[in-house]
């Protein structure tokens, strides 16, 4: 049988890559990975764990003896489950939101979602979106994007996401997270958030879902089989 490729989509925070991603693997009938979601769960546990965000040597033991697991619903939906407990929605809050940059810049943390993300794409027809996608954990993947937008924008929609999700914060605060946590990505020794060189780089900030899934398709077009 045919390998179908693997398809990677990196970006900063609130460009939309979770649900361009999510969507353009819906329409491929392919994989979808959010690996975002993984760095989450596993800051999520640190946090239950009342872990210092300050002991790397303690955060990387708990992300080694962690299970991560994603799993389909009955209505299609991804689910993911930390030590099988259905997190999808806990990883979600402000508080993960503002500490997964101090758990995902750890190298050893790195290493471990990594190899955990290259098996889950092994056999092909994945859409893995995250920050090292493209050039870190599947730089052989046949297509690659990089989704961005401007910093204002980007605050806006996550901002709008926070308050569908019932939370109430202000847009300034928002910004702040959002700047802290570009800062961090793009300067971490690991994997620095960047394109890869041989990404498509799409500007998101006027663009809706529908518009940025057509450039996607237009971009994989000739690829998929």
């Amino acid at each position: 049988m045919k390998r179908h490729p693997n398809i990677a989509i990196d970006g900063p925070a609130g460009a939309g890559k979770s649900t361009a991603a999510r969507l353009l693997a819906a329409k491929l009938g392919f994989i979808y990975i959010d690996t975002g979601a993984m760095y989450r769960a596993v800051t999520l546990k640190a946090l239950m764990d009342k872990i210092n965000m300050a002991d790397e040597l303690a955060i990387v033991q708990m992300v080694e003896d962690a299970k991560l697991e994603f799993k389909t619903d009955e209505t299609g939906n991804t689910r993911l489950f930390l030590d099988d407990r259905d997190v999808t929605e806990a990883i979600r809050t402000p508080q993960v939101a503002n500490h997964v940059s101090l758990v995902s810049r750890i190298p050893g943390v790195r290493h471990k979602m990594s190899s955990l993300q290259r098996a889950m794409a092994s056999r092909g027809g994945v859409v893995m979106e995250g920050r090292d996608i493209g050039t870190h954990v599947l730089p052989d993947a046949e297509a690659k994007f990089y989704l961005t937008a401007s910093v204002e924008e980007r605050a806006r929609r996550r901002h709008e996401e926070l308050k569908q999700r019932g939370y109430e914060i202000e847009l300034s605060e928002v910004m702040r997270d959002i700047r802290q946590r570009d800062e961090i990505d793009t300067n971490r020794s690991l994997a620095p958030l960047k394109p890869a060189l041989d990404a498509e780089i799409i500007d998101c900030s006027a663009f809706c879902a529908d518009q940025v899934i057509e450039l996607l398709l237009a971009g994989v077009s000739g690829r998929i089989e």
